[in-house]
Formats: C-alpha cells, sequence, structure tokens
C-alpha cells in the first residue's frame, strides 16, 4: 500500500517493496510542486541510517536540491536501515536482493527505462557490487560517495576493527550508537563507558558513538566546522542498530585490500576486481580529501580500476575540505558540492 503525505511542500509517497529473500524494505518517493521533468535518482544511505540522512536540517539540503532541478527523486531504505527490522546482513544480501529491487520498483512505477544512482558509504559499496556483477542494468549513471570497491582505512581503523571485534562478539552481536543516549546491557554500558573517557571532540553522546563505530576521527565522519548546531543535533536521531556481521565483512575487505563476497550468492564474484565490470554506467567517484572513515585513496583505486576498462569515461573528485558524510549534510554543500553533484548527473552517456 502506498502512504503519502506533505511536507515542506514536498510530496513523500513511500513504495515497500519485498525482496527475493522476505525482507520488508521501502522507497520513498520525493517531489515538488512542479511534476519532474528529468529521469528518476535513487539515494542510496550508509549502514546504521536510513534514506532520511540525505534530508539534514540545512536551508537546501541535497533532496532540495535535487527536486528543484528537476530530477524525481528516490529514497532506498535498504536492509541496512534503522527504519527495516533489525537483520544480520552482509553487503552481499543487499547487492544481490536490495538494489536490484528497489531500481525493479522505480522502473515499474516511473516508466523510465533508464535511472541515475547517488551512493554513499556502504549503501555505495553494496550496489557497487550489484553494478559490476551486472545485476541493476538500468542505471545509466553513478554517483559514489567516500569509498567503492577499495575500502581503504586509516591504519588506526585497521587496528581497531581486527581488535576490537574478538573482543565485543562475546558480548554483543551489534553496535548502537544510541547506546550514547541509553545503555543498557553489558556491552552497551562498557562501550559507552570506553568512549566518554577517550573521545573529548563535542558534547553530543551520539556523535562521539558515531566515530567510535566508523573511524578513528575526532569525529570521524564529518568535520564539524562544517555542520550546523541544527545538523549536529539531528544526528542524534539518525543513527542506530548495525551488525557486527557487517563489521566482520568489511573487515576482511579491508584486509584485502577490495571487495569480497561472503555469503556464497551465485550471482556475486568471489573478487570484484578481478574481472571487468558488467555495467556500461558512467561513474563519478566523489571522495573527502578529509574523510577518516575511508581514505580517499579509496576513490582514487577504484577509479583506476575502472579507468583502466574504459579510459576517460568516468570521473574523480576529491572534495577539499570535507570528510565523510558532510559531503551531503554539510552547511554549504549546496554551494560547494550539490551543483557538482547535478553537473555529472547532466553528463551525456
Amino acid at each position: 500500500m502506498l502512504k503519502s503525505k506533505t511536507q515542506n511542500h514536498l510530496q513523500e509517497t513511500i513504495f515497500p517493496f519485498t525482496t527475493q529473500d522476505g525482507l520488508e524494505c521501502n522507497l520513498i518517493r520525493v517531489q515538488g510542486e512542479k511534476p519532474p521533468d528529468k529521469s528518476p535518482v535513487l539515494l542510496v544511505h550508509g549502514a546504521g541510517v536510513r534514506g532520511n540522512i540525505f534530508r539534514a536540517p540545512v536551508e537546501t539540503n541535497v533532496v532540495d536540491y535535487l527536486v528543484a532541478s528537476g530530477y524525481d527523486v528516490w529514497l532506498e531504505n535498504w536492509r541496512a536501515s534503522i527504519d527495516v527490522k533489525q537483520n544480520h546482513w552482509t553487503l552481499d544480501e543487499a547487492a544481490v536482493y536490495d538494489h536490484p529491487q528497489a531500481v525493479k520498483t522505480i522502473v515499474e512505477a516511473t516508466g523510465w527505462d533508464k535511472i541515475k544512482a547517488i551512493i554513499h558509504c556502504q549503501g555505495s559499496t553494496s550496489f557497487m557490487m550489484s553494478a559490476v556483477a551486472g545485476l541493476v542494468p538500468e542505471v545509466e549513471t553513478i554517483i559514489s560517495n567516500a569509498v567503492s570497491l577499495h575500502p581503504i582505512v586509516p591504519l588506526g581503523s585497521a587496528i581497531k576493527i581486527k581488535t576490537a571485534l574478538p573482543l565485543v562478539k562475546p558480548f554483543t552481536d551489534h553496535l548502537n550508537p544510541q547506546w550514547g543516549l541509553e545503555a543498557k546491557t553489558f556491552a552497551a554500558k562498557l562501550i559507552s563507558a570506553f568512549v566518554a573517557l577517550t573521545h573529548h571532540e563535542c558534547n553530543n553522546a551520539v556523535c562521539k558513538q558515531v566515530s567510535f563505530t566508523y573511524g578513528f576521527g575526532f569525529p570521524a565522519l564529518w568535520r564539524h566546522e562544517n555542520l550546523n548546531e541544527a545538523t549536529h543535533e539531528w544526528v542524534k536521531q539518525e543513527f542506530a542498530y548495525v551488525p557486527l556481521s557487517f563489521f566482520e565483512q568489511i573487515s576482511t575487505c579491508i584486509s584485502k585490500g577490495h571487495l569480497i563476497s561472503v555469503a556464497g550468492k551465485a550471482e556475486l564474484p568471489d573478487n570484484f576486481v578481478a574481472q571487468p565490470p558488467q555495467t556500461e554506467a558512467r561513474i563519478a567517484f566523489f571522495g573527502g580529501a578529509l574523510n577518516l572513515c575511508f581514505l580517499p585513496e579509496s576513490q582514487r583505486k577504484t577509479f583506476d580500476f575502472f579507468n583502466s576498462y574504459r579510459p576517460d569515461y568516468h570521473s574523480l573528485h576529491i572534495l577539499p575540505t570535507y570528510s565523510h558524510l558532510d559531503v551531503f549534510m554539510g552547511q554549504n554543500s549546496a554551494v560547494d558540492i550539490f551543483p557538482l553533484i547535478v553537473s555529472e548527473l547532466e553528463k551525456p552517456i
């Protein structure tokens, strides 16, 4: 059943979809007062957040900007979303079940046979797995932020994920930045105490938990100076449950230097950079120069991989004053970054 509402002069319609393995996910279609005159654009969030992460309380967020530019905007809540039933996911299930079904749903609902996508962090890694395996041929343009096929992290992050996982796993099967606000279990209390002892960069308990969970910085996913006060407060409600099953997979990928599959899905290669990518999509790789979650070298390396097969087709943008999520949530992103995003979306194929 479709559900619609109007918010800030934008019409939102929820399109539920069920994945092949039976998980209930959804898409949120956002349109303005004037019908879109450009193609659908799918926005794919990262781990432990939701589609709403693209709608920070800034003067103009990326959804606003895309709608004003004439695009038909779709926000995907895939299995990593905090608005989806908690599950022990890996990137493999998302690549095989979630993103192809989301794309199919958009194509069927709109009548467009080709769409575009903006993908971030683990939404980017899993969606790129779909793309290079040939599972989303309807997507003709992809803008990938932060990381795609080569997860390269700061040395401190690599050490932390290798040492922390075995220590944490006996006590919990997930992490949750909401523990900064309320810690009920022994693991939650222990981790919250550790974060309180080691993170003093701000007074936002969820912000500090996010930095512990996802990177090796103070903070790790944004530069405080890039966020307005409202956004820094807003993030308290936008980060929650993320399973250790994901961290186990990404830890192995970090050690290998590239994405690998772990779930034995016949649709996916074991190694995602061992053969030519099975996609005709043109890809624009974005990376914050100050990213302390995934280093900008992550995107450079994947760009080089794609460029080796199709020279001068794809593009790379390293953003000098940005980090990870502030690319989308920054108070000045509408001036610094969104025009570049739209220019990449509008390049002819």
